[in-house]
């Protein structure tokens, strides 16, 4: 069963915390599919992975670029995995039909937005239901770090 992991962002953007974890993702030898909720934020995240951190270099591409079956991180607003990635990063209310082909699913959503955490808890509840293993974590207020909340 594909195991899913929630962050709960309160005290960074996903800016900043998405190119950490998909460095890694890209560390233990997986690949990732980045799923956004649109076709503007896709692109903008796109181009903060080009720019993000002086010291490292997360490949990535859209389909536009080609040869998405070479990417180690896929950026798409579709339910496709042509990189066969191991992980999958649901951003901004994403949320995939089918996980089952994936090892590991992170849902980042922003704990400052109501709609936002209704929406996460929604996704939990059906998570839950389909009897994935789930952890469910939460930057804490004086270093952002994570601590772990809660599992399902």
């Amino acid at each position: 069963m594909t195991e899913l992991l929630f962050y709960h962002l309160t005290r960074r953007r996903l800016e900043q915390v998405l190119p950490e974890l998909l460095e890694k993702t890209l560390q233990k030898g997986w690949r990732a599919v980045v799923k956004g909720g649109s076709a503007e934020r896709i692109e903008a995240l796109n181009g903060e992975l080009w720019t993000w951190g002086r010291a490292s270099f997360l490949p990535h591409g859209l389909k536009a670029d080609g040869f998405p079956e070479r990417q180690p991180i896929y950026l798409t607003i579709e339910d496709e995995r042509p990189n066969n990635a191991d992980v999958l990063f649901l951003v901004d209310g994403a949320d995939a039909e089918d996980v089952s082909a994936y090892t590991r699913v992170c849902d980042l959503f922003d704990g400052n937005d109501d709609a936002a955490v209704d929406a996460a808890r929604a996704r939990w509840k059906k998570a839950k239901d389909a009897g994935h293993t789930l952890t469910y974590w939460q930057q804490s207020e004086d270093t952002g770090g994570w601590v772990k909340k809660a599992e399902g």
